[in-house]
């Protein structure tokens, strides 16, 4: 009998699916009142549209990794093929293992706690309730990715299936108003292009880009989806696309019931809107399916995190015990246990707010700049046919992916980008400890590069 191994059986559906599911949290709910004030102005919609901009430019940068190297764990392998798997790719690579174990968690846990701040809606909660309930989530979130593989894209188009629904729900509601294209008609009232209003977009998009995250959460599950070289690439556009327009009608659609000086006033501004629009009963039924849309978001999340840790001990730079599969259901359940457990701990110490600031500045220096300027290593190093997507205009939308992502970085505030620091900076203590011992980059002797 062959040993545990991970199964081609994701498609194209099912792959888009995981990354929209991912996509649409709880984040452009919770996020939409925030945006609005920030920017102060009926020209919010172009923080959702800056965000959209950075997340098609970056898809390039993940599509051609990801065609290029379709394995468990996605920036994992990037960075170790970039830089060197026998010099500093070993370092680059368990850095981003390292700021995974903490950052993975808290993606979870940001979505876990948007569930149950807007859960709240419904029932009254205290602190300690609160924290019960997205505590909750994530152990039953655990439960239900305890199955094989099929079983899990199966789910997560039925969860889309619900995303869609409620996504549909909102926008329809807007549109059927009759006031749907005002709040476009007025975006640019009072609207001064100036350092205050770049300002205004880059802290804006903090949120956004937040709200965006997760179009790449295909290439963590590369060893599981079928022709990754075409659906890997396909999965990510289409999902950007498609999510970019169901934000920005959703936008409009709220905004057109509830006037954006009034929405950012709003917590749960859509249950608001529902409610404006056709009642309590039905705004009770929207918040519902906000949290079903919660609920999936967490769901895809965990999963393709889970796959960081198996990959890299797969490969001998990361804790071997992460390296076990299920033996009946192969999937990585050392690895899906410790993250959830981590984001059990995370959903009950933290506050929304801080967690969305801290995600973004921990993983921009590593995952998303690393990886941009790795591709222009590889690149340089490896002949074209190693690349079956390959992005037009070459290096330009890699040089914007790295400017916009610094912009972003520096709007998380200073506080945020030290942490993200600090975090780096004791990986990089661990790493030269563990390399020391056992004889690794940079300490063996004719050292690799």
């Amino acid at each position: 009998m062959s040993a545990p191994h991970l199964e081609r059986r994701l498609g194209l559906a099912q792959a888009t699916a995981i990354n929209m599911i991912d996509m649409v949290g709880i984040g452009p709910f919770i996020t939409l009142p925030m945006v609005i004030g920030m920017m102060n102005g009926p020209y919010f919609l172009y923080a959702w549209l800056a965000g959209a901009a950075l997340s098609l430019v970056d898809a390039m940068v993940w599509s051609e990794l990801g065609a290029a190297f379709p394995r468990a764990g996605g920036s994992y392998n990037f960075l170790k093929e970039a830089y060197g798997e026998k010099g500093l790719g070993r370092f680059m690579s368990f850095l981003f293992v390292w700021q995974t174990m903490i950052q993975a968690p808290l993606v979870i846990a940001s979505a876990a706690i948007g569930f149950a701040s807007y859960f709240s809606y419904l029932v009254p909660l205290t602190t300690l309730t609160s924290k019960l309930v997205s505590g909750g989530l994530v152990v039953f979130i655990v439960v239900m990715l305890y199955r094989k593989i099929e079983a899990i894209g199966k789910i997560s188009v039925l969860l889309w299936g619900g995303v869609l629904l409620t996504m549909g729900w909102i926008i329809g509601g807007g549109l059927f108003n009759g006031n749907f294209l005002q709040p476009i008609r007025e975006m640019n009232e009072g609207l001064t292009v100036n350092y205050g209003f770049i300002a205004a977009v880059g802290f804006a998009s903090v949120k956004t880009v937040y709200s965006y995250l997760g179009y790449y959460n295909v290439c963590h599950l590369g060893a599981e989806i079928k022709n990754p070289t075409k659906n890997i690439p396909r999965s990510m556009f289409i999902s950007i696309v498609g999510i970019a327009v169901l934000y920005l009608m959703m936008n409009v659609s709220v905004v057109s019931v509830v006037p954006w000086h009034e929405a950012k006033e709003y917590e749960f501004v859509v249950s608001v809107f529902v409610q404006r629009l056709m009642g309590q009963t039905a705004a009770t039924i929207a918040t519902i399916l906000i949290l079903w849309v919660a609920f999936a978001s967490v769901f895809s999340a965990t999963l393709g995190y889970s796959r960081i840790p198996y990959a890299a001990a797969v490969d001998g730079a990361f804790f071997q015990v992460f390296a076990r599969l299920h033996p009946t259901k192969h999937f990585p359940h050392i690895s899906l246990l410790f993250l959830g457990g981590v984001a059990f701990a995370f959903s009950l110490l933290f506050r929304l707010a801080e967690v969305i600031s801290a995600i973004l500045a921990m993983r921009i220096l590593i995952q998303f700049m690393g990886q941009a300027v790795g591709l222009l290593l590889l690149r340089k190093k490896r002949p074209a046919a190693d690349f079956p997507y390959r992005m037009p205009l070459f290096p330009l939308p890699v040089i914007i992916a790295l400017l916009m992502w610094a912009a972003i970085l520096l709007s998380t505030g200073t506080t945020m980008v030290i942490s993200g620091l600090v975090v780096i900076t004791l990986g990089a203590v661990v790493y030269m400890v563990k390399a020391k011992v056992q004889q690794e980059w940079p300490f063996q002797k004719g050292n690799a590069v």
